[in-house]
C-alpha cells in the first residue's frame, strides 16, 4: 500500500524520519512530500535515504531541477491517484488552515485537494496556537469532512511552555494509519512458532546432506504473523535471509537441534507452523576427519531423522498444528495421507516442479488441505500473500 507522508515546518519534523521507518516495517510504500518550511528543520536527503526515492519539495521544477514537462506539471495528480492514504506529521496550524479552507498553493496542499484517499493529520504546535479558536474551528471543519486527527500529547514543549501541542507518539500515529487502512492486528495475544529453512546433516567436517529450501516461505509466515500482532518464535535452519524484526529467533543446524528447539518452546505456542524442509535422513555415522577420495566406490549408510511433525501431532492438545508438503507427484493423495498420519489441522502442499512454486522463488502456488475435508487451492501469489492466506485459515480453526 502506498502512503504519502507530508512533512511541514515545525520542530517535530525530525520525528517524521522515525515515522517513515515504522510505516516501512508494515511494508508500506512511503512517498515523502515536504513544504519549504519543513526543509528548515530537516533535509530532504534524510528522507530520500530512508525511502530510496525522490522527495517532492516543489510544485514545479526549481533552478537545479530537470526542465518542467507534462509529467512534472501534473505530478500532484499522479501521486493523488496512486496513494492509499495521505498522512501529514507534523501538521502545523498553517497547514490545518490551508486544508480547512481549500487553499492549494504548494504541492502538499494541492495534493490534499486532489486526492480521494483518506487523510490522517498529526498536529504539533505551541499550546496557545493549538488552543486558538481559529485552529479549533479548522479542526472541526476537517473532522466534519472525515479527516482523521491524532491529537497532540501534553507536556514540555520546545518553546519552553507546558501543555498540549507535542506531536503524538510515533506508535499512536502509526496505529491510526493502520486502523484507517484496515491493516489487521487479529493475532495479538497469540504466540506462533514457525520453523523455516533447511537442516544440515554432517557426513564429515566439510560435507553435509541438505536440501534446496531457502527459508523464504517460513520467514514470510513469521513476518506476516508479526505484522498481525502475534509474538513469533522463529526456529530457523541455515539461510541468508534477514531476520524479521521483532521475532524470537532461534538458529539451528541439524534436525535434532530443530527438534529440541521446537519441543522446548512448543508449550508456549498457540500455533505451530512447520514450514521448514527438515532432512528425512542423516548419515548413520559422521566422520570426525575429512573422508579422502579413493579408487573404489563409496557407500553412505543413512538412517531416518526424528519426525518432529508427527511427535507434535501426538501431543497437540489445543494448539493449531500446520505442516507443509513439498511434492513432485500425487500432490493431493500425499497431502491427505500426511494430514491424517501426522495428526495436524492443515497441510500446505505444493508441486515444487511447477513454475512459480519451487524452491528459492518469491512466489508460491499451494493448496490448503484441512481436517474437515476442504481443499482450498490458491493461485500464484507472493509468499507473503500465501502466508496471510494460511494465517486466515488458522484463525478460522
Amino acid at each position: 500500500m502506498k502512503i504519502a507522508l507530508g512533512v511541514t515546518g515545525g520542530v517535530a519534523a525530525y520525528k517524521a524520519a522515525e515515522l517513515v521507518r515504522r510505516l516501512q516495517q508494515e511494508k508500506l510504500d512511503v512517498q515523502v512530500v515536504m513544504t519549504r518550511s519543513a526543509q528548515e528543520f530537516i533535509t530532504p536527503l534524510t528522507f530520500a535515504a530512508l525511502t530510496g526515492k525522490k522527495v517532492i519539495t516543489e510544485m514545479f521544477s526549481g533552478e537545479n531541477s530537470a526542465p518542467a514537462n507534462v509529467e512534472s506539471a501534473i505530478e500532484h495528480i499522479g501521486v493523488a491517484q496512486r496513494i492509499d492514504l495521505l498522512l501529514v506529521a507534523p501538521a502545523t496550524a498553517d497547514i490545518l488552515a490551508h486544508f480547512a479552507n481549500g487553499i492549494a498553493d504548494d504541492f502538499l496542499t494541492t495534493l490534499y485537494v486532489a486526492t480521494k484517499a483518506p487523510v490522517v493529520l498529526a498536529p504539533a504546535m505551541n499550546v496557545n496556537m493549538w488552543e486558538h479558536p481559529a485552529t479549533q474551528e479548522n479542526l472541526a471543519r476537517l473532522h466534519a469532512r472525515g479527516v482523521h486527527v491524532v491529537n497532540p500529547d501534553e507536556g514540555y514543549l520546545a518553546c519552553g511552555m507546558t501543555g498540549a501541542g507535542r506531536l503524538a507518539a510515533t506508535e499512536a500515529i502509526a496505529k491510526k494509519v493502520f486502523d484507517v487502512l484496515g491493516l489487521r492486528r487479529d493475532l495479538e495475544g497469540r504466540t506462533i512458532l514457525v520453523t523455516a529453512g533447511p537442516t544440515r546433516e554432517d557426513i564429515d567436517p566439510v560435507r553435509f546432506l541438505t536440501n534446496r529450501s531457502s527459508g523464504k516461505m517460513g520467514y514470510a509466515l513469521a513476518e506476516a504473523a508479526i505484522r498481525r500482532g502475534a509474538h513469533v518464535i522463529l526456529v530457523s535452519g541455515p539461510t541468508d535471509l534477514p531476520v524479521p524484526e521483532g521475532t524470537d529467533w532461534v538458529p539451528v543446524r541439524t534436525t535434532e537441534e530443530m527438534r529440541t528447539a521446537v519441543l522446548d518452546r512448543s508449550r508456549d505456542a498457540n500455533v505451530i507452523i512447520m514450514a521448514a524442509a527438515v532432512s528425512d535422513y542423516r548419515p548413520a555415522a559422521s566422520s570426525r576427519q575429512k573422508l579422502k577420495r579413493g579408487e573404489n566406490t563409496f557407500t553412505l549408510q543413512l538412517e531416518p531423522t526424528p519426525d518432529i511433525l508427527a511427535e507434535l501431532g501426538r501431543d497437540k492438545g489445543s494448539r493449531v498444528l500446520v505442516g507443509f508438503a513439498a511434492e513432485t507427484e500425487d500432490i493431493a493423495e500425499n497431502a491427505r495421507r500426511k494430514l491424517t498420519r501426522k495428526g495436524v489441522d492443515m497441510i500446505v502442499a505444493n508441486d515444487v516442479t511447477q513454475e512459480g512454486a519451487g524452491f528459492d522463488g518469491n512466489t508460491n502456488i499451494v493448496t490448503l488441505f484441512l481436517r474437515d475435508g476442504r481443499e482450498i487451492p490458491l493461485p500464484k501469489l507472493s509468499k507473503f500473500d500465501v502466508a496471510n492466506r494460511i494465517l486466515d485459515r488458522i484463525l478460522e480453526i
